[in-house]
């Protein structure tokens, strides 16, 4: 085995495969998805023997496959002893591996399976946790000292580990780490529940009043440069750029995989296309993994054409808060 490494140190190279061991309670299954969001194809309750198959079917022979996390523990019971010959089967067939140990002391995980009121997995007929505990320790004592790495679980909290297991297992920083979608709506459409963060432009001038650009959106030049050109619309940028400055490191911090971010104006067609835009290309450039769609763009499609020389049929009249 490598050396052991200290859960302080940096990013380590990203290997073929981590194999994710410890002591019950110490914050597998955390862990898991943890390497989930990572984009690790996770694997509970393995046993080491199928290891090596299971790296062969994902592709990782080939070096085409994805990375693999997989935990193999003391519920498996005897099939557990194989691990560190299947470790070393792998590296045989060149394909890496870093071994993971989560630990915590004895006194925390006892408190840990107190507040959860469950049993040790391993715990047999009569004995109670601390036994299992204690027990778990021993057999898991060669184990721990061939580790690659060792996280002590005891005094940290989730975000904690979070931040540990992605400083270690990931080429990205933090802030790529979080997948950004910002996405443009119509309000005529209905609200959309899927949104951490919601902005409402329909303060803004209205490309729609415009006959030369009703029928467009906010992908056309002629659209985008009149959302874009108004003083109005500069003000806002600033004061929204300012703001996403302030919020976006805290949802970082907090160790938040996914955050959807909806722009809407009226009809989901003008402004709020030029601005999700421009908000996504914000991001991107503040280094964000940011993706961008617009929600109802294709509805725009469907609405009848306007004709009528003012702009809009009286019918329409009632409507307009619903256009744009």
């Amino acid at each position: 085995m490598d050396e052991l490494r200290d859960p302080s140190a940096e990013s380590l190279a990203v290997a073929d495969v981590v194999v994710i061991t410890g002591m019950s309670g110490a914050g597998r299954t955390h862990a898991m998805h943890v390497f989930e969001d990572l984009g690790y194809y996770v694997i509970d309750n393995l046993p080491p023997s199928l290891l090596l198959p299971l790296a062969d079917i994902v592709g990782l022979h080939s070096g085409v496959g994805r990375h693999l996390a997989c935990v193999c523990d003391l519920r498996s019971q005897g099939l557990f002893d194989e691990l560190l010959d299947e470790i070393a089967e792998l590296k045989a067939h060149e394909i890496s591996v870093t071994l993971l140990f989560l630990d915590a002391s004895d006194e925390v995980l006892r408190r840990r399976y107190a507040l959860s009121r469950r049993r040790n997995p391993i715990a047999k007929e009569g004995e109670g946790n601390l036994e299992a505990i204690r027990r778990e320790r021993a057999q898991l004592a060669s184990v721990r000292d061939a580790a690659d790495v060792v996280i002590d679980t005891s005094n940290l909290r989730p975000i904690e580990l979070t931040r540990t297991i992605n400083r270690l297992f990931s080429e990205l920083s933090a802030t790529q780490l979080m997948e950004v979608h910002v996405f443009s709506f119509g309000f005529k459409y209905g609200m959309p529940a899927e949104a951490d963060l919601l902005i409402d432009v329909r303060f803004l001038p209205n490309p729609y009043w415009d006959p030369a650009m009703r029928r467009l959106s906010g992908k056309d030049a002629l659209v985008r440069d009149f959302v874009l050109e108004h003083e109005q619309t500069r003000a806002f940028l600033g004061a929204w750029e300012a703001l996403l400055d302030a919020v976006m490191p805290g949802y970082v911090a907090e160790g938040k995989s996914y955050l959807s971010i909806g722009v809407g104006c009226s009809g989901g067609q003008h402004r709020s296309v030029v601005l999700a835009d421009a908000t996504a290309a914000y991001l991107e450039g503040q280094g964000y993994a940011v993706s961008v769609s617009h929600r109802d763009l294709p509805k725009a499609k469907a609405d009848p054409l306007v004709t009528a020389e003012d702009g809009a049929p009286a019918e329409a009249l009632a409507h307009d808060e619903d256009r744009g």
